[in-house]
């Protein structure tokens, strides 16, 4: 049985973090947060101490080493994302490996220091991208992997998951505090992109605004239509009359991707290799830093070249 701690236990995603940890079999010893709207912890590990001063979160981190000779293996971290850094750091230097949530971290330039931290703790630094363990998008890869070599596959990609007016007064729509809206939701797709289709040939951006953002990439082996937004007005019609708040179409060469379901054992299926020693780490989260980092740096060139048709929505 290994031993975690947890930063960022209020956050919306952690208790697929602390069901990850149950359900391979290991322990939570102790979580932090400012906010202390955990409850839910009691539903994993109600055992666990919790903190919502970091400085004594970590002076009973030491405690347990020095006074119970009890020490972390694991640091899963679910904090802001311009946190990630400083707390995948922190980790480290506590003797453990850190889970850290998508995006590993805001600047390509992050990853290249952050490799001199494992190098001089001997720790490791792994990252959730989930997508690469569902069965479809697993699926696709082998065939995009049996295709003709000489082949581009034409992509779009369309996400829109609504949000309150609390988003934009929360670090999530900071710009640089999150990244802005390409890199908070728009992540975990374009790793998913790169993973399947190959080295990045083009990145232009169409539009990067508060709520939304569109634009064109070029891959090896597709050329992608992105459209990405927060903003409930530019839900189809149909989705908005049956009442849901979500949209999330991928098609290739016309033909949707099914991938709708199993999305919720996917962070289990994530521990579960980084367990065995299979998991995806610093570089595995570098080309998606790089495309989200280059999205957010971007002149945005309005409605030129291919664009995708919900970027032309501007009602």
């Amino acid at each position: 049985m290994k031993n975690f701690a947890l930063i960022g236990a209020a956050g919306y995603i952690a208790p697929r973090h602390m069901k990850a940890i149950k359900d391979t079999g290991n322990n939570l010893l102790t979580a932090f947060d400012k906010g202390d709207s955990v409850g839910v912890i009691d539903s994993y590990f109600p055992d666990a101490d919790f903190f919502v001063e970091f400085e004594r979160f970590d002076r009973h981190i030491e405690k347990l080493k020095y006074e119970k000779n009890t020490y972390l293996d694991f640091v899963s971290i679910c904090s802001p994302n311009y946190l990630h850094d400083a707390h995948i750091r922190f980790a480290l230097r506590s003797g453990a490996d850190a889970i850290c949530e998508k995006p590993l971290v805001l600047n390509p330039w992050n990853v290249d220091k952050l490799q001199h931290v494992e190098k001089n703790t001997g720790k490791k630094i792994y990252n959730i991208l989930q997508l690469r363990v569902h069965p479809s998008i697993i699926a696709l890869k082998e065939k995009v992997k049996n295709a003709k070599k000489d082949s581009k596959f034409e992509v779009d990609l369309t996400y829109l998951t609504s949000r309150g007016n609390w988003y934009h007064t929360s670090w999530k729509g900071d710009h640089g505090k999150s990244g802005g809206i390409a890199t908070n939701i728009g992540v975990h797709f374009y790793d998913m992109l790169s993973w399947i289709f190959g080295d990045v040939q083009e990145n232009v951006v169409h539009i990067h605004e508060k709520d939304r953002a569109a634009g064109y990439l070029e891959f090896e082996n597709a050329r992608v239509k992105w459209f990405l937004s927060i903003n409930a007005k530019y839900l189809p019609n149909e989705v908005k009359e049956k009442g849901q708040t979500t949209f999330r179409s991928i098609t290739i060469d016309g033909e949707e991707l099914e991938f709708s379901g199993g999305f919720t054992d996917l962070h289990t299926m994530v521990y579960q290799d980084i367990l065995a020693g299979k998991g995806y780490g610093l570089e595995a989260a570098r080309t998606a830093i790089e495309i989200v980092h280059d999205i957010r740096n971007a002149t945005p060139v309005g409605l030129k070249g291919e664009y995708h048709r919900f970027a032309a929505n501007s009602k």
